[in-house]
Parts: structure tokens; C-alpha cells; sequence
């Protein structure tokens, strides 16, 4: 319990220090504020009253002290332009939240199966995987060329590891590689341009969200290729560790199916790192997302971003940093209780 608090103290004095900086980066962007609000013809007098009234006039430190205070008090305070920024945050998160979960539970669904069945085919890599070491279990224990029960289990070995998986790494390391928005860019000429069957800007609808579920797809597939990609490696190197443990052998000796090992016996030891590796993935989905959101039109967050920023409206950019921020810890505290919980059941 104290260690769990410590970490939540680390991880809040972390955030603190990175809406800091996004202060003192968006004060050094060229560029005024109140010269941004009120158009290039105002006069300095409106200028310099429209300054001492978003408090610009202040000290920096001071202006984030009166921020962060009131966000203590769950007030983010008002725009540059006089919205009230908690208003704008309840209207244009949930469609955010909306797009990241479904990138998300996308990445986690398609990555635990290619990864659980890659790591099931050691003969498309050569540093091994679960149903190599499965076939080596088998055959110690129950003896080569004697025939019977042995040869039935080197033969399920080998019909595993048979599977035409060659181009796992090379896709899954491309996938991984490329940016969020080359992935869009892609799948807005393939599917949208060229095929004509998606639609490439998102329409709101009345509800503040897109007018239908069709525009979803593309920005989807935007964010969760790349994520895929990576977390189908980190799922399958998590596999083929935990099969090396003693009680996977043990299994096999057994005479457990190869199915169930991997599920029941491999997976629930591979869990910690499988989900931290998810959890991180929710920061990642989280921070591609402004940038898909602006791609496509998208009805979120992405846009208020790009508003503020070109407005250099500091209250704005450090209230979605600091929303974005306790989504992605209370992601890692759920985290950290699962791995702490497989760890428990595994130890």
C-alpha cells in the first residue's frame, strides 16, 4: 500500500512538472494571445486590456500557480476567448475517449491473438517459441523413436509449428514504425480516394459525435496499426519467456494439449508484461489522436488542441495535457494492480 502510494505521488509530481513545461513552452511560442482573440486590427489599448483581463500581464509562475490551484478545485477556468473550458472538455472528450477506446480495444483483441499464435511457430524465427519448447519437453519426456504417446506429441509439436507466419516480423516491425499520420494518409488514398468505400472527413452530428459509425473506421485503423504491430512482438516474446518455465514442461508431460498450454499455462505468466506493455499503449493512442483527429475532421480533442496552440491559449493546452495525464494514470494504476495480481497467483 505505501509503495502504491509513493508510485501515485511520483507519477502526480511527474504530471505536474510536464503541465509546468507546457506553460513555459507555450509562453515562448511567437505570437500574442490577446492580438490572436481580437483580430489583427485591434489597437494596442484593446490589446494591452484584453491582456490584463486574461491575466497575461502577471508572472509566469503565478499564472500556473492560479491555474493548477484552481484545477485542484476541478475548475480548468475559461478560454481565451471566454468559453468555459470544463464546458468544452465535457462536449469534445467523450468523442476522444470514444475514438481511443476503440483503437485500443482493437490493438489488444487483434495483438493477443496474432501474438499467442505467432509465438506457437518457433520455424519462422530463429531464437525459438513455445511450441519448440514444447516439442523439446515431449520428447525428454517420453523418449525419441519409441513410438506410441511420444511420437503423437512430437507430431502435434510439429504440426504447430507449421504455419506460414515468415512475414510476421518484417509487418508487424513496418506497422510499428510508421507514424499515425502516414497511416491515415495511406488509408485515406486506398480506401476513401481510390476504392470509395469509407468516407474521409468526419460529418458531426447533432450529438457532437460522428453522424455515422462507418467514419469511425479509417481514424480507428489510423491509430491502432501501429500499435498492433508493437504489442503483437511484445505479446509473442512475453509467450515465448514464459514458456520457458518449469511448470510449462510439467504441462506437457502431462499430456495437455498444446492449446491449453499456451492459454492456461504460458499466457497468465506472460500477463505483466502484456499489460504493461497495453497500458502504455493507451498514453500512445492518447497522444496519436490529436494528431488523427485533425487528419480527419474528427469532433475531439484534436481540434481544440490545434485551436488553442495557434491561439496560444495556455490554460487550453495544459487542460487537455492534464486530462490526457489522469486518464493515462488511472490506466497505470488498473495496471499495476493486474500485474501485481498475476504476479501474486504466479509466485
Amino acid at each position: 500500500m505505501i509503495s502504491f502510494a509513493r508510485l501515485l505521488a511520483r507519477r502526480i509530481a511527474l504530471l505536474i512538472g510536464l503541465l509546468a513545461t507546457v506553460f513555459v513552452v507555450v509562453d515562448l511560442l511567437p505570437g500574442n494571445t490577446a492580438r490572436a482573440v481580437l483580430g489583427r486590427d485591434a489597437t494596442p489599448e484593446r490589446i494591452a486590456a484584453k491582456e490584463h483581463e486574461l491575466g497575461l500581464d502577471r508572472p509566469l509562475p503565478q499564472r500556473f500557480w492560479d491555474w493548477i490551484s484552481g484545477v485542484s478545485t476541478g475548475d480548468f477556468g475559461h478560454t481565451a476567448r471566454g468559453r468555459s473550458i470544463n464546458e468544452l472538455l465535457a462536449a469534445k472528450f467523450p468523442p476522444t475517449l470514444l475514438l481511443g477506446g476503440l483503437a485500443v480495444l482493437l490493438t489488444v483483441v487483434v495483438s493477443l491473438v496474432l501474438g499467442v499464435w505467432w509465438s506457437a511457430r518457433p520455424s519462422v524465427a530463429p531464437n525459438g517459441a513455445v511450441a519448440e519448447k514444447i516439442q523439446a519437453d515431449s520428447t525428454v519426456g517420453f523418449g525419441v523413436g519409441t513410438g506410441g504417446r511420444g511420437e503423437v506429441v512430437r507430431e502435434r509439436a510439429r504440426t504447430i509449428r507449421h504455419g506460414g507466419m515468415g512475414l510476421m516480423r518484417p509487418v508487424t516491425t513496418i506497422a510499428a514504425a510508421i507514424p499515425e499520420f502516414v497511416v491515415a494518409t495511406l488509408l485515406i488514398l486506398v480506401f476513401a480516394l481510390a476504392a470509395g468505400w469509407l468516407p474521409a472527413v468526419t460529418i458531426t452530428g447533432r450529438s457532437g459525435f460522428p453522424a455515422s459509425p462507418d467514419m469511425l473506421v479509417l481514424p480507428v485503423l489510423a491509430l491502432a496499426i501501429p500499435q498492433i504491430g508493437w504489442n503483437t512482438q511484445v505479446v509473442r516474446a512475453a509467450m515465448v519467456d514464459a514458456a520457458q518455465s518449469p511448470h510449462v514442461e510439467s504441462a506437457v508431460l502431462d499430456g495437455i494439449s498444446t492449446p491449453a498450454v499456451l492459454l492456461r499455462h504460458v499466457l497468465p505468466f506472460a500477463l505483466p508484461t502484456i499489460v504493461a506493455s497495453f497500458a502504455t499503449t493507451v498514453g500512445m493512442v492518447l497522444g496519436g489522436s490529436l494528431v488523427v483527429e485533425t487528419i480527419f475532421n474528427y469532433p475531439g480533442l484534436g481540434a481544440v488542441l490545434a485551436g488553442s496552440v495557434a491561439d496560444r491559449d495556455v490554460s487550453v493546452v495544459a487542460s487537455v495535457v492534464a486530462l490526457s495525464g489522469a486518464v493515462i494514470m488511472c490506466v497505470l494504476a488498473v495496471a499495476d494492480g493486474i500485474r501485481a495480481w498475476s504476479l501474486r497467483g504466479s509466485g
